[in-house]
C-alpha cells in the first residue's frame, strides 16, 4: 500500500494494525468519537467510535474519508516563502528557522509601533480547545495584538439565547427521539447534523410529525411530513403568528408561565399584533400552514423544536431566534425531557477558557476589537482616531476569509496589499493561502492532541494523535509556541505541552469538571445534566426564568421584546435586484473545507445556483446553463440549475466553493454583504438581493 503522499510502509516488516481514539474537529454539532485504524503505522481508515452513544460508530461522507486529507498529495508539507506576486501563488520552500526568524522580525518591527497593527483571524477549521484557540490566544495577548470578533457563524443565534434562555442551553438531543412532534427550523438535518437525523427516524417510526421550516426544499424536507417555504428573513412573523394561536386557542401551560418566565403580559400584547393572515402574507406562504402548526405545536406533547443557525442569517435574526426560544416556555414543553428546543448545548460546558487562553496576559490594555466580517473593509482602511492603527500584519490560521468572508471582491483587495504581511498556517494552498507572504504547514486532527466541547450534545470528547506529523508539518500550538520564543515571551505557559492544555481545559479550582483518565480511557465523558433541565424553571439567566422581556436587551436601547425585523435588503424594495438569495452550504463541503478532496468534489460537481422554474422561464434561463448572478456588490458566473428546491423569487447559490474552482475565480461571497445582525454582530449571508441573466458569451 502506497498513501497519497508516497509513504510507503516497509512490507518487510511483520504487519502491525493498532486504533487511537479521537474526535471529529470540524464545525458541526455531532462532535463524533473517532477511532482511526493503523497499519505499521500509517493511517489507514477513520471510522465512527461504535462505543460512543452519540456516535455510534456513524461518520458523515466527509470525515469518513479523512485519510484522504491527511495524506492528500497537495498537502503542504514544509514552510513556504513568497515568490511571486500577490494571490499568483508562487512559493519556495525555506526552513522552519528561516520562517521563524523572518516572521518574527517583521512582527516585532510592527509591535514595537503599535502592536494593534497585527491582527489575528480565525475561526472553526479546528472546534478543539487547544488547537483552535489554545496557545495562540496566548500569544496574541501576550503581544496585545486586536482582538477579533469570531462571529461569522453563530452569532446572532447565539446572542438571543443568552438573552431569553440565559445561555446556549437547551434540551438533549437524543430524546427528540421520544418527540411526537419534531420542527427542524433553519437546518438541512441530514446533510449538517446528520446524527440527530438518526432521532427524527426513531420519533418518526414510532409516530412522530416531522416538520421542515426553511425557504429550500432541502434533502431533510424532502424526508419530512410537512415543508413550511418561508420567505428568507420572516422566521420571527412565523413565531410570533405561532404564539398568536397558541393564545387565542388557549394552548398554553398558564403554570410553567406564571412560575418560569418573565415578560409574559408585553409578549401576548406584541403576539397578538401578528394573526396568521398577516404573517402568511409576510412570509409568503398559506394561512393553513400557519394555523395547522400551531394547532399541531400547542396540542402535541412532546413537541421539540431543533433551531440551526441558518434562520439567524439576517439583519432580524437574533429577533427572530428569540422569538423561536420563547415557544417552549408557553406550551410547558420543557417539563418533558423530549420536549423543548435546541439549538446550541456549547453553554451548558464548564470550560475553563481562561486557563487555556490566559487573557492575563493582556496585563490590563485593553486593544481594539475587530468583527471577522467587516475584514474587507478593515484591511483598507487607514489610520483613524474611530478605528485605531491600519492592519499591517495578518496572521490566518484556522479559517480561509478570501473565500468564507462576504463581500470577497474587498477582500481580496485588502489581501492584495503590498504592504500587508501575512502568515498562513494551512494544510493545504486554500484562496487565502495564494495571497500569504509565509505558509506554514499544520498539522491535521491525525497528527496532534486536542480536547472538544460540543454543540451538539454533552460529551466532552479526547483526541489523541494517531500518527506522527506528515512531512514537516506541526501543530498550531507548536507554531506560536515557536513564534513566542522568537518574540522573547518568556512566561512558563508558553512552555506547556498540549496534553497539558486539554487538562487545563475543564480545571477549576474547586475541582476538574471531567475526569481526564476517563477520557484517556474511553475517548468521551458525558457531562452529568438533568435529562429535563428546565422541567422547574431554573434557566440561567439573571431572574432564574425564561426571559420572554430582556431587561437586558432594553438597558441598550433595544427592542426588550423579540419582533419581526425586515431584511436589510428586502425582495420588492429594489426593481434592480428582484430576486433574494440564500447560500446554503453543499452538502459534501463544511464551508470550504473538503472542497480540495476530490472524491467529495465528485460527488457535488460543480457551482450550481438553483433556481425555480417560473423565475428561470421568465429570464429565459434553461436548465444546465451559465448563468452571471450580479448585485451591487460584484458578479459570479455559474450553471444554473432548474430545481423544484428554489422557492419562487428565491435562488440558492450552494457554496462554499473556493474561488480559483470558480469559472471566472470568483464564487458567491463575491455578492455577500458585510452588513451585521440585530444582535451577536453576526454576518447576514442570506439577506442578499441579486438579478441572474441568461451568460450570452458562455451560450455561444
Amino acid at each position: 500500500m502506497t498513501t497519497a503522499i508516497g509513504i510507503t510502509p516497509d512490507v518487510s516488516l511483520v504487519k502491525t494494525s493498532s486504533q487511537v481514539r479521537g474526535a471529529c474537529p470540524h464545525d458541526c454539532p455531532d462532535t463524533c468519537a473517532l477511532l482511526t485504524t493503523l497499519e505499521n503505522g500509517v493511517a489507514v481508515k477513520v471510522q465512527g467510535n461504535p462505543d460512543h452513544p452519540q456516535t455510534g460508530g456513524v461518520l458523515c461522507t466527509k470525515v469518513s474519508r479523512y485519510t484522504e486529507r491527511s495524506y492528500h498529495p497537495e498537502r503542504i508539507l514544509q514552510p513556504l516563502k513568497r515568490v511571486g506576486p500577490k494571490g499568483a501563488g508562487r512559493f519556495e520552500p525555506v526552513s522552519w528557522d528561516s520562517a521563524l526568524d523572518e516572521i518574527a522580525t517583521h512582527l516585532k518591527g510592527i509591535a514595537a509601533r503599535n502592536p494593534e497593527a497585527i491582527a489575528p483571524y480565525s475561526y472553526a477549521g479546528t472546534m478543539g480547545l487547544v488547537q483552535a484557540e489554545g496557545m495562540a490566544a496566548r500569544f496574541f495577548n501576550k503581544l496585545g495584538a486586536s482582538l477579533l470578533e469570531r462571529t461569522i457563524c453563530s452569532a446572532a443565534g447565539g446572542e438571543a439565547l443568552v438573552q431569553t434562555l440565559g445561555g446556549k442551553v437547551g434540551m438533549k438531543v437524543e430524546f427528540f427521539a421520544g418527540s411526537q412532534l419534531i420542527i427542524i427550523w433553519g437546518s438541512n438535518s441530514i446533510g449538517s447534523n446528520l446524527h440527530f437525523w438518526r432521532h427524527v427516524q426513531e420519533a418518526k417510526r414510532q409516530g412522530a410529525r416531522i416538520v421542515c421550516i426553511d425557504p429550500r426544499k432541502t434533502e431533510t424536507a424532502d424526508k419530512c411530513h410537512e415543508h413550511i417555504a418561508l420567505r428568507p428573513g420572516t422566521d420571527a412573523a412565523l413565531a410570533l403568528a405561532l404564539m398568536h394561536e397558541l393564545i387565542v386557542n388557549d394552548w398554553l401551560d398558564h403554570d410553567y408561565i406564571a412560575q418560569h418566565t418573565v415578560g409574559w403580559d408585553q409578549l401576548k400584547a406584541r403576539a397578538l399584533l401578528w394573526p396568521p393572515a398577516r404573517a402568511a402574507e409576510v412570509c409568503d406562504v398559506p394561512v393553513a400552514q400557519i394555523t395547522g402548526l400551531a394547532r399541531d405545536y400547542g396540542t402535541t406533547k412532546p413537541a421539540a423544536i431543533r433551531l440551526n443557525y441558518g434562520m439567524q442569517r439576517v439583519r432580524g435574526g437574533g429577533n427572530a431566534s428569540r422569538a423561536i426560544a420563547c415557544l417552549p416556555a408557553l406550551t410547558g414543553a420543557w417539563r418533558q425531557r423530549a420536549g423543548g428546543l435546541l439549538l446550541s448545548s456549547s453553554g451548558m460546558f464548564p470550560i475553563n477558557k481562561a486557563a487555556v487562553q490566559r487573557p492575563d496576559l493582556l496585563a490590563g490594555r485593553w486593544p481594539r476589537t475587530l468583527n471577522m466580517i467587516t475584514i474587507g473593509d478593515d484591511l483598507l482602511r487607514d489610520s483613524s482616531p474611530g478605528f485605531g492603527p491600519k492592519i499591517e500584519a495578518l496572521i490566518v490560521y484556522n479559517s480561509n476569509p478570501v473565500a468564507v468572508a462576504p463581500e470577497s471582491g474587498k477582500v481580496v483587495q485588502g489581501f492584495e496589499r503590498e504592504d500587508l504581511f501575512t502568515v498562513v498556517l494551512e494544510h493545504f494552498q486554500t484562496d487565502t493561502a495564494d495571497y500569504a507572504d509565509f505558509i506554514l504547514p499544520a498539522t491535521t486532527q491525525l497528527e496532534h492532541w486536542d480536547i472538544h466541547a460540543s454543540y451538539g450534545h454533552t460529551d466532552v470528547l479526547l483526541n489523541r494523535p494517531a500518527i506522527k506529523p506528515v512531512g514537516e508539518a506541526r501543530p498550531n500550538s507548536a507554531i506560536f509556541r515557536a513564534l513566542a520564543a522568537r518574540m522573547g515571551f518568556t512566561e512558563p505557559c508558553f512552555l506547556e505541552d498540549d496534553e497539558t492544555l486539554c487538562r487545563a481545559a475543564f480545571s477549576h479550582p474547586d475541582g476538574d469538571k471531567v475526569d481526564f483518565s476517563e477520557l484517556l480511557d474511553k475517548g468521551f465523558a458525558t457531562l452529568p445534566i438533568p435529562d429535563a433541565p428546565f422541567a422547574e424553571g431554573v434557566f440561567p439567566t439573571p431572574s432564574g426564568k425564561c426571559e420572554f422581556f430582556s431587561a437586558r436587551l432594553a438597558a441598550q436601547g433595544l427592542d426588550g421584546l423579540p419582533d419581526q425585523l425586515d431584511n436589510h435588503e428586502t425582495a420588492g424594495s429594489s426593481g434592480e435586484f428582484p430576486l433574494a438569495m440564500i447560500s446554503p452550504p453543499a452538502r459534501n463541503f463544511l464551508n470550504s473545507t473538503f472542497v480540495n478532496v476530490k472524491s467529495l468534489r465528485d460527488i457535488e460537481g460543480e457551482p450550481l445556483l438553483e433556481i425555480h422554474a417560473d423565475d428561470a422561464a421568465a429570464r429565459g434561463i434553461p436548465d444546465g446553463a451559465v448563468v452571471r448572478v450580479f448585485n451591487q456588490r460584484g458578479s459570479y458566473r455559474c450553471k444554473a440549475e432548474v430545481s423544484k428546491r428554489a422557492r419562487p423569487g428565491v435562488v440558492n447559490g450552494l457554496g462554499v466553493w473556493w474561488r480559483k474552482l470558480g469559472l471566472d475565480g470568483t464564487n458567491v461571497n463575491q455578492l455577500t454583504s458585510q452588513r451585521l445582525t440585530d444582535l451577536g454582530r453576526g454576518p447576514v449571508f442570506y439577506d442578499c438581493l441579486v438579478e441572474v441573466q441568461l451568460d450570452e458569451a458562455a451560450a455561444l
